[in-house]
């Protein structure tokens, strides 16, 4: 499901990308194959927000992260 929903999204070209823990339930294969698509939207200028748990593949990608903790922005973290 998550993979027809981001074809279907690329098929659209939006401006903003909202990805509500896209790779919940997948394995850890399929997760970095989902978040090189969201780095390929983002090369040709869409702006992706993923909320996910998964911090160890949300740091291997240089961009800029916004920690919460309770609800709070617990850290803003630069691109590498």
């Amino acid at each position: 499901q998550q993979r027809v929903n981001i074809a279907r999204a690329l098929v659209n070209r939006p401006k903003i990308l909202l990805a509500d823990e896209p790779t919940g339930n997948l394995d850890p294969e399929l997760s970095r194959e989902i978040f090189n698509q969201f780095a390929d939207f983002h090369a040709i200028g869409v702006t992706v927000l993923i909320a996910s748990h998964d911090l160890h593949l949300l740091k291997t990608f240089a961009v800029p992260r916004i920690v919460l903790n309770q609800g709070r922005i617990a850290q803003i973290e630069e691109a590498f």
